[in-house]
């Protein structure tokens, strides 16, 4: 009889400890996310671009908190700013992050997504775009997708 308490109590603080986890945020889905950068990606198309210009965005999230780093190269000049947008590829979208402003390559941070941004995230409707004086609509530009 006392094994089986102690089997019965051992089992209790195993599901106290994993509901204590999950609590803590330690039971949350870790996503790792990319965005390989270029000008031909950019909406509207970029002018005067340099060969070469391009760059790269890899990220990990965990839960809503994405923790970011960004790298470019070859752009027409200093990067103005850099942002992650909400739309498909192809087409424009409205700022729902603020990576930097002005920016050097490479630039690290950490945002927080709303739970709809992430759900955008998680089917390609989200975009990382870096611009400069030359281009201030978007110089290089990345559809930002999930990797395991």
């Amino acid at each position: 009889m006392n094994t089986q308490k102690a089997a019965v109590a051992a089992l209790a603080a195993v599901a106290v400890l994993g509901a204590t986890s999950v609590a803590a945020g330690q039971g949350t889905k870790v996503t790792k996310v990319r965005a390989a950068l270029n000008t031909g990606q950019e909406t509207p198309k970029p002018r005067g671009t340099r060969i070469g210009a391009s760059g790269l965005f890899t990220g990990t999230l965990n839960g809503t908190t994405l923790t970011w780093r960004l790298t470019y190269r070859q752009l027409t000049g200093p990067a103005t700013m850099a942002h992650i947008h909400m739309a498909r590829r192809g087409k424009p979208g409205p700022v729902i992050v603020p990576l930097c402003a002005p920016c050097t390559s490479p630039e690290t941070g950490t945002a927080t997504l709303t739970t709809a941004q992430v759900t955008s995230l998680r089917r390609a409707g989200l975009y990382v775009n870096v611009h400069t004086t030359r281009n201030a609509a978007g110089e290089i530009r990345g559809q930002l997708t999930t990797t395991k």
